[in-house]
């Protein structure tokens, strides 16, 4: 299989994923190659919120953030890390790659302080954890029917409701998850 072509694709778990850090998840892919890959979760809110976040930082808010700057678990290994998706802008933050589609990948502390003063993108995911997959553990889950992938969109990505997320991901593939079965090869 070819990595390139997975690399910031969305994975959807499809629905006999038995995986309960996966079950019903929709994944972004930030990287793919020969030593494995890497992606972060979009669509396991937490309680947690980016004021939450920016209290625990000691980050003082000088202009409330809006309801467009959602906290998600980005996957299972090391959930003390925050990855911040989000369009990309003119300012330059210290620790960020630019990913597809307009979207960029922030790790750097100066993305939530522009937040918190008001001056930062309009609307992010941060992502507590990524997901990880060892050197062919992916490409061994795809061929067992674990997950789809579809081109990712900044739309899904950052605007379509968490609730939502799995279900318009598969529909942008044309399938409905409502009709496929959950067991399978089981007579």
């Amino acid at each position: 299989m070819d990595q390139a072509q997975l690399k910031h694709q969305l994975l959807i778990a499809m629905p006999q994923m038995d995986d309960p850090d996966f079950e019903h998840t929709v994944t972004y892919l930030v990287e793919h190659g020969e030593e494995g890959a890497m992606g972060l979760t979009l669509n396991r809110p937490v309680a947690l919120s980016i004021n939450d976040i920016l209290a625990d930082m000691e980050i003082n808010v000088e202009v409330p953030p809006s309801e467009h700057h959602q906290v998600v678990a980005g996957g299972p290994i090391q959930q003390d890390s925050g990855f911040v998706l989000h369009r990309a802008t003119a300012r330059r933050w210290d620790s960020s790659i630019a990913l597809a589609d307009g979207l960029c990948l922030t790790t750097s502390r100066d993305i939530l302080e522009a937040i918190a003063l008001g001056e930062g993108p309009a609307a992010t995911l941060v992502c507590l954890g990524y997901a990880g997959w060892d050197q062919g553990q992916l490409e061994r889950e795809l061929a067992d029917n674990v997950w789809l992938s579809v081109p990712s969109t900044p739309e899904l990505v950052l605007e379509t409701p968490f609730g939502q997320r799995w279900r318009s991901a598969a529909a942008g593939l044309g399938v409905d998850m409502s009709l496929i079965a959950t067991q399978v090869g089981h007579g």
